[in-house]
């Protein structure tokens, strides 16, 4: 009993370390079968099923472990694009609210000229004289 209350402290350690990089997959895997094969092989009296389903049941925790990771990085980088496209929008909502209150500011420049245009056919159409506002900004 003694050996199996040093591997609960290995076992731990292997599974701070899962998601750490590319390398650890392979490691956990087999430092998790060693494990599951020492305490199969510990609690049975060495009966060889046990300690090959140990090992098998400590392989399938570390690629447990490794798909829970990798779900896990899917959705915090699909939360991280989704959040950064929503600041950009933003940004570009902000810079034209700031570009027409610039322009909002600028009326000073603005002139308004009448011009008058007069009676005239465009296509057998007949337009009456009129007075129309021409803006012009400087």
């Amino acid at each position: 009993m003694k050996k199996l209350l040093l591997f609960i402290p290995f076992a731990c350690a292997v599974c701070l370390i899962t998601g750490c990089a590319a390398v650890t997959r392979p490691v956990t895997d087999v430092a998790l079968g060693a494990g599951g094969a020492a305490l199969g092989g510990e609690l049975s009296h060495n009966n060889p099923m046990a300690i090959v389903g140990g090992a098998a049941g400590g392989a399938l925790l570390g690629e447990g472990l490794h798909y829970a990771n990798s779900k896990q990085n899917d959705q915090s980088y699909q939360t991280g694009y989704d959040k950064g496209r929503s600041d950009a929008v933003k940004q570009q909502y902000w810079l034209y609210v700031s570009m027409q209150q610039a322009k909002a500011g600028d009326e000073g420049r603005v002139r308004l000229y009448e011009v008058h245009l007069p009676e005239q056919v465009i296509d057998g159409v007949i337009f009456q004289p009129t007075t129309q506002l021409l803006r012009i900004e400087e």
